[in-house]
């Protein structure tokens, strides 16, 4: 405690030795050679460290303070004053209060065995296709209802309505292979060695920032602020705007042996399907091979 009280103010290394008559202020020895040495009155030296020396250092420090306190209220006294309330919406009140809650948990078993109870057909083929048949490498559904579709025999990335008409499309010069949702206006699509980001505003498709790869991409999924891309023999994990974390998998076995990937409900396990089915947590351990 005593060796705080000693600390020069000003210079923090120094000690406290002595204090200046004529500007009433504590001062070690920087100080009396910068500040001090013209002073007229005698410079007193603190040099006993007695009890009612540390007292009178103690004072005037707290003295200091209370004057530099007081100088910056009055320099920074608020003048105006407001009042923030808040101020709810009606319309959202009266909404919910005609819903007897905000929703509903379901359990879900990861084991279950889902049922097909009806299916339809729609054509995603647009005059501009030159392949008769449209190839769907990747699909995602927005939460606005919107579908979202890569193809990879005519490379273009085709935006569908609630009614499945396609409303707005956009041709890339690689092939694609996948897609994921990134928020709920954008997705990700890898296309090459590349990962272009895709916005859906006003009813149309934007393209937005693109980043390379040093390998070809193939499937991609996003989890919390990250993206996960598979090159046909690992599964990468790299930040939003393209820089490497981790190789979290590699297989460099005959043909594309990492090809497309998907996150688990619990979000807690990664699903690699190709040639065998992988399943690898989330921090690249616990790996099942199927």
């Amino acid at each position: 405690m005593e060796d705080l009280l000693l600390k020069c103010s000003v210079h923090k290394d120094e000690t406290l030795k002595m204090f200046c008559q004529d500007h009433i202020q504590l001062c070690c020895s920087d100080c009396v050679l910068l500040n001090h040495r013209q002073c007229t009155n005698a410079v007193q030296s603190l040099r006993e460290k007695s009890k009612k020396e540390f007292e009178f250092i103690a004072s005037r420090k707290c003295l200091n303070k209370i004057q530099e306190s007081e100088t910056y209220l009055k320099k920074n006294s608020v003048k105006d004053q407001s009042l923030i309330i808040f101020q709810a919406d009606i319309d959202i009140e009266q909404f919910l209060s005609k819903k007897s809650g905000l929703g509903r948990i379901v359990a879900v078993n990861p084991n279950q065995v889902l049922t097909v109870k009806r299916k339809a057909q729609y054509n995603v083929k647009i005059s501009s296709d030159r392949n008769k048949i449209c190839f769907i490498a990747g699909i995602c559904i927005l939460p606005s209802g919107h579908v979202i579709i890569v193809g990879d025999n005519n490379r273009r990335i085709k935006l569908l309505d609630k009614q499945y008409n396609i409303v707005s499309h956009y041709h890339v010069s690689g092939s694609l292979h996948d897609i994921c949702l990134i928020t709920s206006s954008e997705v990700a699509v890898t296309v090459g060695k590349d990962v272009q980001f895709i916005s859906v505003r006003n009813g149309q498709l934007m393209t937005g920032r693109r980043f390379q790869l040093l390998n070809r991409a193939y499937g991609i999924f996003h989890h919390q602020g990250a993206v996960y891309v598979t090159s046909g023999t690992a599964l990468y994990h790299y930040t939003l705007t393209g820089t490497l974390v981790q190789k979290m998998y590699g297989d460099i076995g005959v043909g594309n042996r990492v090809l497309m990937c998907a996150l688990s409900p619990a979000g807690d396990r990664v699903y690699v399907t190709n040639y065998h089915h992988l399943t690898l947590a989330m921090d690249a351990t616990d790996i099942y091979i199927h």
